[in-house]
């Protein structure tokens, strides 16, 4: 959308006004050039969608409550926009990165300047492409650190290290997205997942780039893992080595040790391991926990190697990791989540819900169109939704038509609760269960409200695990079960205490989760499975937290340079 010469100097105004509001000195500044290069991973090159052409992308590290810009230039092929992931953006969505939700794309050959707010968030965060599928690629962590004059609320290690699980195709990413889009099946899996961009030992031409963590006897590191993987959970483990967990999503949790972890597309944790093993070579690796047998995914094992000090028989072993499709591994491991709780830290757990809101979360399927062949199930074309709307994204962002009062680009008629009542989880349920409505709904949320969101997995077309994401804020993930959520027993079981803070909750397979949040960031902000193609089929809903009414509690007006729809 073009901007009038009027629209312009008003964006102006209410940029420098915004300004003064926000702070009155200047910020760290950064610079991502987004540009293709090649990369050669399992025997062939191909040119790849980069950041200042580092694959994974910089590693931005900063402090809490740190504000910062970050000058994006598109000089690739492609339409891009970047998402601070876990950064919550306190009023100020314009640069929370979600194409034609809270922005138009950044168009090859232009340049956006994105402002981080940094708020309560300590610990690994990280940064992605939303736009497409192009994240494959164009990803990377933010390490935050707590502010200068406080300190972890564990011993310092001896070093931290990111850890960043993705996933690598053969193909470009955009044959794999324009073929899931053409065929109305399932993408390609991935050929290879990778740590820090890098297959492993177990894939061909990949050995002597295998990462490697030299580590010293006796000393703690801290791996800061992120889960960047399109479409698949990852089960991590380092051979020979327990490992405790102390963060996720940006927020401390109580110690968690374990011999493994499990970790959702779009998931980060901060783990303690401690080298006090017998000096050698040991791999860390990760492979897919799938839940489904029906959904076709890559049953490769990455690995890295942890290399103490000295020279050792290059003959590690590898870690124990459940069976890939073990629910009760990945469940137990969730649900035994905490947040880290002390006189120092303390939580606010909304105790008084005053807006509660059930939805659904499902894979459908539509009908093959006229003299067309599709890929889903029994020549279906896969889709998915939320209380059954799959979202259609328009084109022009939701952000700008709420600001700008634009009629027409989306609806608020998203339905508070499942506008039917069935057994979500039954093995059998009927056809016409599978086909959604198409709509670009959103659903107002009024300032300050405490909210409880129920998340029901269905069994509609398949069940599978989900990660639900929200942007602009974390939730704490005060109940998770199998089967149907029960409104009158299992609120019974709610942890109301210390239960863990995230921005993606697992949905399991045939299951349930309820966040509680209060809604105190005004603005629009997205909620979409972390699976890119449940993302790409509809998975997401548009939450409109409207204007408080204090100054602090409004919406900051747009920067200048909003890139045009």
């Amino acid at each position: 959308m073009l901007l009038s010469t009027k629209t312009f100097i008003w964006y102006i105004s209410a940029f420098l006004l915004f300004d003064d509001l926000l702070h009155c000195h200047a910020w760290n500044h950064y610079r991502f050039i987004v540009k293709e290069a090649p990369y050669t991973r399992l025997c062939s090159t191909k040119n790849i969608l980069t950041v200042n052409g580092q694959f994974p992308g910089p590693t931005l590290r900063l402090h809490a409550g740190e504000t910062i810009t970050v000058d994006i230039y598109n000089k690739g092929d492609y339409n891009i926009t970047i998402h601070w992931h876990g950064v919550k953006m306190p009023r100020y969505p314009w640069t929370d990165g979600p194409e034609y939700i809270t922005q138009c794309p950044i168009q090859p050959g232009s340049k956006f300047t994105q402002k981080l707010i940094l708020g309560s968030e300590e610990g690994t965060v990280w940064w992605h492409a939303h736009s497409e599928w192009f994240r494959a690629t164009v990803y990377g962590a933010i390490f935050v650190y707590p502010k200068p004059e406080t300190s972890y609320p564990f011993p310092k290690p001896h070093a931290e290290v990111p850890i960043l699980l993705g996933e690598w195709w053969k193909q470009g990413t955009t044959a794999v997205y324009e073929g899931l889009l053409a065929t109305g099946g399932d993408p390609n899996v991935s050929d290879a997942f990778t740590i820090n961009g890098q297959p492993g030992d177990l894939y061909p031409c990949s050995r002597p780039d295998t990462f490697k963590l030299n580590v010293k006897h006796g000393k703690t590191y801290l791996l800061r893992i992120v889960n960047a993987a399109l479409n698949d959970f990852l089960f991590f483990g380092i051979a020979g080595h327990q490992m405790t967990v102390v963060g996720a999503d940006g927020s401390y949790t109580k110690p968690l040790t374990r011999d493994f972890v499990v970790i959702g597309s779009g998931n980060t944790l901060d783990v303690l391991f401690h080298a006090n093993q017998k000096p050698g070579q040991y791999y860390m690796a990760a492979r897919a926990y799938s839940s489904s047998s029906t959904i076709p995914f890559d049953n490769t094992t990455t690995t890295a190697i942890v290399k103490y000090n000295g020279n050792y028989p290059s003959s590690p072993s590898l870690p124990y990791l459940p069976y890939y499709n073990e629910t009760n591994a990945s469940f137990n491991f969730s649900a035994s989540l905490r947040s880290l709780v002390s006189e120092e830290r303390q939580i606010s757990v909304p105790l008084h819900v005053t807006t509660q809101i059930i939805s659904t979360v499902s894979v459908n399927a539509f009908p093959c169109g006229f003299n067309q062949t599709c890929l889903g199930t029994n020549g279906t074309r896969f889709s998915a939704s939320m209380n059954n709307i799959s979202f259609l994204l328009p084109s022009i962002d939701i952000l700008e038509a709420y600001y700008g009062n634009l009629n027409g680009v989306f609806g608020e008629h998203f339905p508070q609760f499942p506008p039917s009542i069935f057994n979500f989880t039954a093995q059998y349920l009927p056809l016409i269960l599978e086909i959604p409505k198409v709509g670009t709904e959103v659903f107002f949320l009024d300032y300050n409200s405490t909210v409880e969101l129920v998340l029901q997995g269905t069994n509609v077309v398949a069940g599978i695990d989900h990660p639900m994401h929200l942007h602009g804020y974390s939730f704490f993930v005060v109940g998770q079960g199998l089967g149907n959520f029960d409104p009158e027993k299992d609120p019974l079981g709610y942890n109301l205490i210390d239960p863990p803070l995230l921005n993606t909750v697992t949905v399991h397979k045939n299951g349930w989760a309820a966040v509680r949040f209060q809604a105190n960031n005004p603005g629009v902000w997205f909620m979409h499975c972390h699976l890119e193609r449940h993302l790409t089929w509809g998975m997401n809903v548009v939450f409109i937290v409207k204007d408080g009414q204090r100054p602090e509690e409004l919406l900051l007006p747009p920067p200048p340079d909003m890139p045009p729809c």
